[in-house]
């Protein structure tokens, strides 16, 4: 069974960073794609960007490119989001799992991010 725990969100103003940290347990992590998710308040659950088993391929949504980066160490079985130039309309509750194209594991709790304006 694989757990994912997301951390490293809060509470930014506008123009800010953060970097958000999925690790994750129970599989052979280094083996499978992994993307981020985000679900705004009252919103569905929004794709974000993804990144291939080995790392080479990423790929973003439109309205992250340029400002978001993801990355992984598989030796830590951890995958990251870099978040630049945050917006407002960035606030979420921000997840990690596999892409879209692929079966979800199980949810993790998530990771708050809040954007002032």
């Amino acid at each position: 069974q694989v757990q994912l725990v997301e951390s490293g969100g809060g509470l930014v103003q506008a123009g800010g960073s953060l970097r958000l940290s999925c690790a994750t347990s129970g599989r052979t992590f280094r083996s499978y794609d992994m993307g981020w998710y985000r679900q705004a308040p009252g919103e569905g659950r929004e794709f974000v960007a993804s990144i291939s088993w080995s790392g080479d391929s990423t790929y973003y949504t439109d309205s992250v490119k340029g400002r978001f980066t993801i990355s992984r160490d598989n030796a830590k079985n951890t995958v990251y989001l870099e978040m630049n130039s945050l917006k407002p309309e960035d606030t979420a509750i921000y997840y990690c799992n596999r892409p879209p194209s692929s079966t979800w594991w199980g949810w993790g709790q998530g990771t708050q991010v809040t954007v002032s304006s």
